[in-house]
């Protein structure tokens, strides 16, 4: 089993409680609190998917907006001379910062297999 489960472009944990002997979770990349647990993988599953779909109806019945998550669009936080480095790249390539930044994220997830 995998450390993280995936439905409808969301994202949950997985974590265990030797003191409860039960599977548990939360919904990853949003603010809201959504968890679920289960005692077996076959019920952690199915619980986080129910997660997600209460989720979304109780966010249509209160007429909110479900936050959807990794939009995009992060932060990173560079020394002085990797940004230089990265920005004197992207200007030599004639290339967007943000491109050269995407394609070496892109490169390296490939190549670490994440």
């Amino acid at each position: 089993m995998s450390s993280l489960l995936r439905y409808k472009d969301y994202l949950g944990s997985v974590d265990y409680s030797d003191d409860d002997e039960v599977f548990h979770g939360k919904l990853q990349g949003i603010r809201d609190l959504v968890t679920y647990e289960g005692t077996d993988v076959a019920s952690l599953k199915s619980a986080f998917r129910e997660a997600v779909d209460d989720y979304l109806k109780t966010c249509e019945m209160k007429g909110k907006k479900p936050e959807t998550t990794y939009k995009g669009s992060f932060n990173v936080r560079l020394t002085h001379d990797l940004h230089l480095k990265a920005a004197t790249f992207a200007i030599r390539h004639k290339k967007k910062l943000n491109t050269v930044v995407s394609e070496a994220l892109a490169h390296y997830l490939e190549s670490h297999r994440a």
